[in-house]
């Protein structure tokens, strides 16, 4: 495929009247070669002859970046099961084990079941944490690994996961060689609650990350003032350990949980530490305060967590509609603050800045788009306008 014409994209703003802009677009073809964008120009029918996908005038957006899932653990494919009820992680965690162990489907078949939908829901960058323990060793890692190398323009990222404790001789054993089989990040949970040992727990995994050069995404459900101790504590042992930049932390409760005034020297250690944190908008419990965290440059970004699995029944892997709560819960309804919160599912990345200068798509950026029935980002966002075709690196995947 040589490229897309009659597509949508974003040219600036239209300031309407005092309180009001609406976006500006316009039809253009955009040319790639290589998996990169070459050319963008303004559209010119059906004279490009063949080898060209017609957008059809759809909005041509960043691919959805899933920063939080878990291939291994899903069900998708099988029968039908509810949760069965857990008092802890820890018991929900042995539940998971017996219910893996005897699945009617392969990791590999399920993973990949889940991962194909995550595509058509969008998603062109796609972060999985994998489980590690000592009854599956590196099985789970290996059959997802394969997965990921069976698609190779999607960026996929492994985290070698800890799920049911890091602190074990055989799992630490198994996370280093998840590194030599090319592991992107290692990851653990709880430190406190599960691992017992804040102080070990997190120098290990640290001292681990910088023996093999990999990233961390830990896991932190503990609540209050325990959760944010143990994350401002993980953002002195990151800069100690020069980890600055490559350090995430999932959930993060304990952001929620507390004051705004207690927060202020955990913010402060999480900038100097570039910590960024990855939520999935819980319901039910409190989240952490985007709106203050992405305002103090801490990045954010969101993902799905689980989907139809031993944990959670639910879940669609639509990160627009995860999206929709932070919309909700920060009242952003005006046509570039919807625009703006793009940014927390493409790793960053708006079609406009804050100014209306274009800053996607652009030549020398990967050919890596979604195409959506909508006029603008603010409408795809807020109607959650379907993704009816979705490219990587140049290659339509869905």
């Amino acid at each position: 495929m040589k490229g897309l014409r009659n597509v949508r994209i974003e040219k600036g703003w239209s300031q309407v009247d005092a309180q009001r802009v609406e976006t500006v677009t316009e039809l253009v073809d955009i040319e790639w070669e290589n998996g990169k964008i070459v050319r963008i120009y303004e559209a010119k029918g059906n004279s490009l002859g063949g080898g060209w996908l017609d957008g059809g005038g759809r909005l041509a957006l960043p691919g959805i970046s899933e920063k939080h899932v878990h291939l291994d653990k899903t069900y998708f494919g099988m029968p039908w099961k509810a949760c069965i009820p857990a008092s802890s992680v820890l018991k929900r965690s042995h539940i998971e084990k017996s219910i893996l162990e005897k699945a009617e489907l392969t990791a590999k078949t399920r993973a990949e079941n889940l991962f194909k939908h995550l595509i058509s829901m969008g998603a062109t960058s796609i972060r999985t944490h994998v489980d590690i323990y000592p009854e599956v060793g590196l099985s789970f890692y290996r059959e997802v690994k394969k997965v990921a190398e069976k698609y190779p323009q999607v960026q996929t990222e492994i985290v070698a996961f800890a799920q049911h404790g890091f602190l074990n001789d055989d799992t630490i054993s198994a996370m280093r060689q998840a590194i030599v089989e090319g592991a992107d990040f290692i990851g653990s949970v709880d430190p406190a609650t599960i691992d017992q040992d804040i102080e070990k727990s997190l120098r290990t995994l640290l001292e681990m990350a910088v023996e093999g050069n990999v990233g961390v995404d830990i896991h932190l459900h503990d609540p209050g003032h325990l959760g944010t101790y143990t994350i401002e504590r993980l953002a002195k042992l990151t800069c100690e350990y020069q980890l600055q930049g490559r350090v995430y932390v999932s959930h993060a409760f304990g952001l929620g949980d507390v004051s705004t005034e207690a927060l202020g020297s955990v913010i402060q250690a999480m900038k100097e530490a570039e910590i960024a944190i990855i939520t999935t908008v819980p319901i039910g419990r409190n989240a952490p305060p985007v709106d203050l965290l992405d305002k103090q440059g801490i990045g954010v970004h969101l993902g799905s967590d689980n989907i139809y699995d031993s944990w959670w029944p639910t879940g669609n892997g639509d990160l627009v509609e995860r999206l929709g709560r932070l919309l909700e819960k920060n009242r952003w309804t005006n046509e570039k603050a919807l625009a703006a919160s793009l940014k927390f599912i493409t790793d960053g990345i708006t079609p406009l800045s804050e100014q209306g200068e274009r800053l996607w798509p652009r030549v020398g950026q990967d050919a890596t788009m979604i195409l959506t029935p909508a006029q603008c980002t603010a409408e795809f966002i807020a109607r959650r306008t379907p993704r009816e075709i979705v490219i990587a690196k140049g290659v339509r995947m869905f």
